[in-house]
């Protein structure tokens, strides 16, 4: 392979990781707007944002439908990191509604 070649071959995946990086935005503003509402469920009712067993339980329904590459680790502490944000959004929406 030539150089040429290589860096024609890296421009066409990196175009498929910035289309997959855009289906991904799109799915985690999804997921957003489903958190918003059950943030706003849970204020209602008095509810605390954090729920362990829920995160484990999310963390389990992924981990075991995870056909790889990812580790289960890995995609354990990706998972991690999506809740933490989250969870720091229905704070912030809380924090936000308690100012108003």
């Amino acid at each position: 392979m030539t150089r040429d070649e290589a860096l024609a071959e890296l421009a066409k995946y990196r175009d498929q990781i910035d289309a997959l990086d855009l289906r991904l935005l799109e799915l985690l503003n999804e997921r957003t707007r489903v958190v918003e509402k059950i943030g706003q469920v849970k204020e209602r009712v008095h509810l605390p944002v954090y729920e362990p067993k829920r995160e484990n339980a999310v963390f389990a329904n992924v981990t075991s439908h995870n056909t790889g590459p990812l580790t289960p680790e890995a995609l354990q502490r990706i998972f991690e990191r999506i809740i933490d944000e989250m969870r720091s959004l229905q704070h912030m929406r809380r924090q936000g509604d308690e100012e108003c």
